[in-house]
């Protein structure tokens, strides 16, 4: 009888399950407080006790409401009254109110399934935590989850939230012709995708873009890689004099600031003063100036060019850490076996090379999907075409995503565009998580 009257007590009254028939005292004051809290900031942030009291006759949740009620509220609504209401603040907060709400939920279920258990464990005669019990209990296993808690909770509110905020906004019609607080914008659904999708022009931009994204990250991604492994190999290689000369020359496009470089770069390949052009033209190369950055297929060829050349460093210096831990008897064991040089590059040198590297090659296609600073540095994403809405030949979908959001103020298709890219990189980083070891020993 006991287990069920805890769990009725700590129903309505947090924590007085635990406080009264458990005996634990500081449990049940504990919870007891967090929910204390929860009713004062509703109360105090509302007129709840205005109207309880009769001063207010018409109540209303958009103007009387407390922080979790109004929040709730906005979320639903996101305003009712255009230059008084602000969409945007009313969603936010309703965001964070839900979020609020989740956490004291579970923490609701959890106050009475424990009220019920330790009530459950009092009448099998069993022994309960005492407050020296709890003390050993903080120091021991609960230990690392009180010192994650702060860490977990600002994560909650900085990156998750942040998050929710770009999902919501992609079932809105956030955009030029709906900003707050003069406009308000509403919930529209899946109109944002089936626009995407459906219409013609917004359905060929999108995925011409795509494709050229894809391109862009499998290309850059495994030009940079073997060019990375040739240069590691040449670097490796016993006959090779100033080795350590040759190295920090060929680190030197990874450790300059890439802005730098790409500004560099885009006045090189400038189609009318760049000195690449000059240098052909005077030499008799060439007899008129080479395009490279407002040829569609010539920018394009430039800027996979620029980034294997800024991005080939970063897996020679890996290679190179990967060969020198190479165990030099598997080579000469071979060698003895009658292995020639390419034998043993390709069945025992590679395979490890590989095995060390294939997770960040995973990654850094991931990360090249979303380069976005060197498309736009380079080209801005030009040269612009009329066939695409709002995007050029060389943009990939985050740089569109970025000429949508501050030069369109079409924050509802950028946040379509952001959330596909998130399921796409999320998905490459799961499977690439998935084959790690740590991943298997779980």
């Amino acid at each position: 009888m006991k287990k069920y009257l805890s769990a009725v007590l700590s129903f309505f009254i947090w924590g007085s399950g635990q406080f009264l028939i458990c005996r634990q005292r500081l449990k049940g004051m504990v919870i007891f407080l967090v929910q204390a809290l929860l009713v004062a900031i509703e109360v105090g942030s509302g007129y709840w006790l205005e109207y309880l009291f009769g001063r207010i006759e018409h109540f209303t949740l958009r103007l009387h409401g407390g922080f979790f009620t109004k929040g709730i509220w906005g979320l639903v609504t996101l305003g009712e009254q255009p230059g008084q209401d602000h969409s945007s603040t009313l969603l936010i907060n309703g965001i964070i109110a839900g979020i609020v709400l989740l956490m004291a939920l579970a923490l609701f279920v959890w106050n009475v399934r424990d009220a019920y258990q330790m009530a459950k464990a009092l009448e099998e005669g069993k022994e309960i935590s005492t407050p020296g019990g709890y003390k050993r209990v903080i120091s021991g296993k609960m230990f690392p989850y009180l010192v994650l808690a702060p860490m977990a909770i600002l994560f909650i509110f900085v990156v998750v939230m942040p998050i929710i905020f770009a999902c919501c906004t992609a079932f809105l019609n956030y955009n030029r012709d709906h900003l707050p607080p003069g406009n308000l914008f509403n919930w529209v659904g899946l109109d944002n995708f089936r626009k995407l999708f459906d219409v013609p022009i917004w359905s060929q931009t999108f995925f011409s873009v795509l494709l050229w994204t894809v391109i862009w990250a499998v290309t850059v991604t495994f030009l940079t890689y073997f060019l990375g492994l040739f240069q590691a190999m040449i670097l490796n290689h016993k006959s090779v004099k100033g080795r350590k000369v040759f190295q920090t020359i060929l680190i030197l496009p990874w450790a300059i600031p890439q802005m730098i470089s790409l500004m560099v770069f885009r006045n090189l390949f400038n189609g009318q003063f760049g000195p690449i052009n000059q240098f052909l033209l005077d030499t008799g190369i060439i007899s008129e100036r080479i395009p490279f950055l407002t040829d569609p297929l010539l920018a394009k060829i430039t800027v996979i060019l620029v980034a294997t050349w800024l991005g080939f460093p970063m897996f020679m210096v890996m290679m190179l850490g990967v060969f020198g831990n190479i165990d030099p008897s598997l080579s000469e064991a071979a060698a003895i076996d009658g292995a020639n040089k390419f034998q043993i590059f390709r069945y025992i040198q590679l395979p490890l090379v590989f095995l060390a590297t294939a997770p960040l090659l995973v990654m850094n296609m991931a990360g090249n999907f979303n380069g976005f600073g060197l498309i736009y540095f380079l080209t801005k994403g030009g040269p612009v075409t009329p066939a695409y809405q709002f995007a050029g030949d060389t943009d990939i979908l985050i740089s569109w995503i970025y000429k949508l959001t501050l030069d369109q103020q079409m924050y509802n298709m950028a946040a379509v565009m952001s959330m596909l890219i998130f399921i796409f990189v999320g998905a490459i980083s799961f499977w690439n998580f998935k084959r790690t070891t740590s991943f298997k020993e779980l």
